[in-house]
């Protein structure tokens, strides 16, 4: 989920050029279409699709099964994106499109599908058990469980929810009682979890332990061998644009509530906090970028037995990128000076095919790879063996993200470019068009590995919730586009 608007800007200008003038009626009559098409597909996704007012990954068209991290009973909905709130973004993206109440009701279903699995520590784990002899029930804040209280930052799971809660809390004029409750207490758990220096750590039970701030700098043992900390999700965390998210929730939270009497600056405070830790956490020369995560001492650590002590390139993209963001918000330069050094070290990084090694040896800068044996992971400079249940490479932006560093300050204090409803409507015909009579966009599955792992056949049809979210924004854009919104 990098959707940064400094990478949306640059997408912007390439394909500006790329729109050709629509005849305002043939706007107008696509614009109805799309109307219908999102009704159509979001009345099928919420009567037939939901179970407990949420939602997992992929579904066989038959809807016998379901999978989020893995195959999900009737009973169990999926957190983590692109599960239930990012569902709810969807819907609300079309409620603020047309206004129709019916998208506000399929809000409060999403946002109280959260309010049963939100956890007494505050956030979310992966997924939401409303079966309550099942194993995989959590200590649910509202008394509806036991189990574990992990309150998880990974991969978006508890930013998400709290990103779509806050933003269903304004929709609905806060007074859902239930939803409102579980949006406050959320980022009052979230902001408990900051460390003084910004940090945040994968996971939190409660309010973390305050630690002295330390620049980032290279473990002086034997990081191969020594150093490894069994519970690494309780350390300063990057990984899997854990920040991003983090931003992205803080950001909402300051936008739902300013004005309202639950406005609080605690929110943007928070996200410059954030920003400083990355100012903190860049490496210093060789290798000016950031890694997976830092022991309190600030220096790259293992994760799991995959993920190595490293300077990380997608990661460090994501820091790249969230720092101009971070100084979009607030106008203050300090943002903007690690970048430089960081794009050019990025820059010289790059492999021969154009890509980035998702690790880099400490001070050496050998890309870094993993070979599996079993249970079994062993360091090497070899990528020819590699595992493939992991990115050990990523698409290399630096030269995206040195066109939006260039125009940053120029573009500081601007509104976001939006797109013409001309540059949207090849892509809103074909979402129009590939809408089945049931209300369904249907994928066919190939070899690419599935968020999840779902385990369909070559050729095997299934439905796709973040087909459904990413349809329906779109449809949601233009829509509001086409109106001068």
């Amino acid at each position: 989920m990098f959707r940064l608007n400094v990478l949306a800007t640059i997408c912007l200008f390439c394909f500006a050029n790329l729109a050709t003038a629509q005849p305002a009626s043939d706007i107008a009559s696509l614009r109805e279409q799309a109307v219908a098409s999102m009704k159509r597909a979001a009345t099928y996704f919420k009567t037939r699709v939901a179970t407990h007012g949420g939602y997992v990954y992929h579904y066989d068209l038959a809807l016998d099964r379901r999978w989020g991290e893995g195959e999900a009973t009737r009973d169990q909905i999926w957190v983590q994106p692109p599960g239930t709130p990012a569902v709810g973004l969807a819907y609300l993206a079309a409620f603020d499109a047309t206004g129709d109440a019916f998208y506000l009701s399929c809000v409060q279903e999403v946002g109280e599908a959260l309010v049963y699995g939100q956890l007494k520590s505050g956030g979310w784990t992966n997924s939401i058990d409303f079966n309550p002899q099942s194993k995989a029930v959590a200590d649910y804040r509202r008394g509806k469980g036991g189990g574990k209280n992990n309150s998880s930052l990974d991969d978006g799971q508890s930013q998400t929810a709290i990103q779509f809660l806050v933003r269903a809390d304004a929709a609905l004029n806060f007074k859902h009682a239930e939803i409102h409750d579980a949006a406050q207490t959320s980022l009052d758990a979230l902001l408990a979890a900051q460390f003084p220096c910004g940090g945040f750590p994968q996971v939190w039970t409660g309010p973390v332990a305050p630690r002295p701030p330390k620049a980032a700098n290279y473990p002086s043992y034997d990081w191969r061998t020594e150093g490894r900390i069994k519970e690494y999700w309780t350390l300063y965390t990057l990984n899997d644009n854990l920040a991003v998210y983090v931003t992205e929730a803080l950001l909402a939270a300051d936008n739902a509530y300013r004005g309202s009497p639950y406005e609080d600056p605690r929110y943007l405070e928070a996200v410059e906090r954030l920003g400083d830790f990355l100012i903190l956490s860049q490496m210093p020369q060789p290798q000016p970028a950031w890694a997976q995560q830092y022991n309190y001492d600030m220096q790259p650590v293992w994760a799991r037995r995959f993920e190595p002590a490293a300077i990380c390139g997608h990661e460090s993209q994501a820091v790249v990128g969230l720092l101009m963001k971070i100084y979009s918000v607030t106008g203050e330069d300090k943002y903007l000076q690690p970048i430089p050094t960081a794009l050019a070290y990025l820059k010289r990084s790059t492999l021969a095919d154009g890509s980035l090694a998702r690790y880099y040896e400490l001070k050496s800068n050998r890309p870094l790879y993993m070979q599996r044996n079993g249970d079994q992971y062993s360091l090497t400079y070899d990528d020819t063996q590699l595992p493939d249940h992991y990115s050990w490479k990523t698409r290399s932006n630096v030269d995206a993200l040195q066109k939006a560093f260039l125009s940053v300050k120029q573009r500081f204090g601007k509104p976001d470019p939006v797109p013409s409803p001309a540059q949207l409507t090849t892509q809103v015909r074909s979402i129009i068009d590939s809408l089945d009579a049931e209300g369904r966009w249907i994928s066919t599955a190939d070899s690419t590995r599935l968020v999840g792992q779902a385990k369909f056949a070559p050729g095997e049809k299934y439905l796709a919730s973040q087909v459904f979210n990413d349809n329906l924004e779109t449809l949601a854009r233009f829509i509001r586009v086409s109106q001068g919104k």
